[in-house]
């Protein structure tokens, strides 16, 4: 019985070594049928592409983005972007996970409260951030609870600031896809047709613009639009990165036109709205005297008071894009926003490249007594008695401080922090009188008191 046994797990055991062997042997030669595959395809496609022997497939660091003559690669392109433009949508915390978050930390909220303001600590943030689920761990960082973090005697932070950076948050994300789907290339910036597309769409959305006529719609639009290129793209390159967007506050200022109830003193101060692009539209056509929906130099000279030097007009004809001599809406809207905002620097960018007649990229004082002889004769015009600008020229080089004493550069202009009023008295007889009696003119608050 014995040996009968032995004898039985002898067989067994060779039959388990044999289909073992077996096994190993079909795998060996699967592997290398795989195997023989893979060489004979890759040798074809080498062959194919006119690869050497010796080629290695490195990934490359450049991918050419197709042109309008492959329209199939474009078309691949722009539904792989639309699906990654939607998978990130998904991602994003919706009203109904918005409302659980808001519960979750009105819940777990640490006592005290502070000044009626309710609070949480770290540890009831790392609570709550296992209950809300994955979509919300990205906020629940220790890097976001540092940066919220005052001076809370127990070291917790507000709800109602945190829940307000999360919606902060989700409105940039959203927003930055909303705008994506108007980057027709692709690179994360938006040319001046994309930006126009976006806005035109986006003014149904708006109730303060509810009362804007259709037929308004192309010159409301074209207002927009130059303050985001005027302010974002100095350079005049044509496109704006989707990055510096969202980064100013232009874009808040447009979607401030959704509340229905904004008061009529908060319209009147934002750049987008009717009554704003109203205002500038009608000074456009108020100028325009000759009705050709173009602007002479003539019909400029009597924007804002009408004291505009000649020579300074001159310049902005010379250096500003023009049509047979005479200046479109767009060239104005850049002219408007450099002259209502002179404090900014963009602003001085677009009046320096004015002011630099010998473009040498500096302002001497050549450039600056250049433009004052037209400051000096309209004072005598006005029976004023003319300025020396040898007493002007001083104080302008005391202003700005330049690193250089006979030479201004734009970055002297923008650093000195006067660069507003040192081109105002250049170029405009009422703001230099403004300037030369500001002592007269600025009520001495110290009798008041």
């Amino acid at each position: 019985m014995e040996e009968t046994k032995t004898k039985e797990q002898k067989t067994s055991w060779a039959r388990l070594l044999r289909n073992y062997v077996n096994k190993n042997e079909a795998k060996h030669s699967q592997n290398s049928r795989e195997g023989d595959e893979i060489e004979i395809f890759t040798e074809l496609y080498k062959k194919c592409k006119g690869l050497n022997g010796n080629h290695k497939n490195v990934p490359s660091l450049y991918s050419r983005v197709p042109t309008e003559e492959e329209p199939l690669l474009m078309k691949l392109r722009e539904e792989s972007r639309a699906l990654f433009l939607q998978r990130r949508s998904r991602e994003l915390l919706d009203n109904n996970e918005l409302q659980k978050l808001w519960f979750l930390l009105d819940q777990h909220h640490t006592q005290p409260l502070q000044a009626d303001e309710q609070m949480i600590s770290y540890d009831d943030f790392l609570l709550v951030r296992e209950e809300a689920g994955p979509k919300c761990k990205p906020f629940f960082q220790p890097s976001v609870f540092c940066k919220l973090l005052q001076n809370d005697p127990y070291g917790r932070i507000s709800i109602m600031k945190f829940f307000n950076y999360v919606m902060r948050k989700i409105w940039l994300h959203q927003t930055r896809i909303g705008l994506s789907l108007y980057d027709v290339a692709g690179q994360g910036y938006l040319r001046e047709s994309d930006l126009e597309n976006y806005i035109l769409e986006l003014i149904p959305t708006l109730p303060q613009l509810n009362g804007l006529e259709r037929s308004f719609y192309s010159f409301y639009v074209c207002t927009a639009v130059r303050k985001f290129f005027f302010f974002l793209d100095p350079l005049r390159s044509g496109k704006i990165r989707i990055q510096d967007i969202l980064a100013c506050s232009f874009l808040d200022d447009l979607l401030e036109l959704r509340d229905e109830e904004l008061s009529k003193e908060m319209q009147e101060s934002n750049w987008f709205s009717a009554p704003s692009a109203l205002r500038v539209y009608g000074q456009y056509l108020n100028l325009d005297k000759d009705r050709n929906g173009m602007l002479s130099k003539e019909e400029l000279a009597r924007y804002g008071t009408g004291t505009l030097t000649d020579v300074f007009l001159d310049r902005v004809f010379q250096e500003c894009l023009t049509y047979e001599g005479e200046m479109d809406y767009k060239t104005y809207l850049d002219f408007v926003l450099a002259m209502e905002n002179r404090r900014e620097p963009q602003a001085q960018r677009y009046l320096f490249r004015i002011l630099d007649v010998q473009h040498h990229g500096y302002l001497n004082v050549f450039s600056l007594n250049f433009f004052f002889r037209a400051i000096q004769e309209q004072m005598k015009i006005h029976g004023q008695e003319p300025i020396k600008f040898q007493d002007v020229k001083d104080e302008i080089f005391d202003m700005v401080k330049p690193k250089n004493p006979l030479k201004i550069t734009l970055t002297d202009l923008i650093q000195s922090g006067k660069g507003d009023t040192v081109v105002s008295i250049l170029i405009d007889l009422n703001d230099f009188w403004t300037y030369e009696n500001r002592e007269f003119l600025v009520p001495d608050l110290s009798d008041e008191v």
